[in-house]
């Protein structure tokens, strides 16, 4: 009799069956994915990181942040439109 549920404990083990079929399912992820934590980092969390952080002038700010772009550690920032002059 020992030897049967040796057996039918080790089959259900194996099987996945014994401690995830009785816990909750788990509930699918459809929250919005937040990619602050991640590169590659929006331009403006950049230079605002830079200018506190580092204590950097907006002109070096800006370079910095320029070369984070080029090796894909920061997203390139949003062009303006241009200003009509007169």
């Amino acid at each position: 009799m020992r030897r049967i549920s040796v057996a039918l404990a080790a089959a259900i083990a194996v099987s996945g069956w014994g401690g995830q079929a009785m816990a909750a399912p788990a509930a699918p992820e459809n929250r919005p994915q937040v990619r602050a934590e991640e590169p590659p980092f929006p331009y403006a969390d950049c230079l605002r990181a830079a200018k506190q952080q580092r204590k950097e002038t907006h002109a070096q700010a800006t370079w910095h942040c320029d070369q984070l772009v080029k090796k894909g550690w920061v997203t390139p920032p949003k062009k303006k439109p241009a200003k009509k002059r007169k």
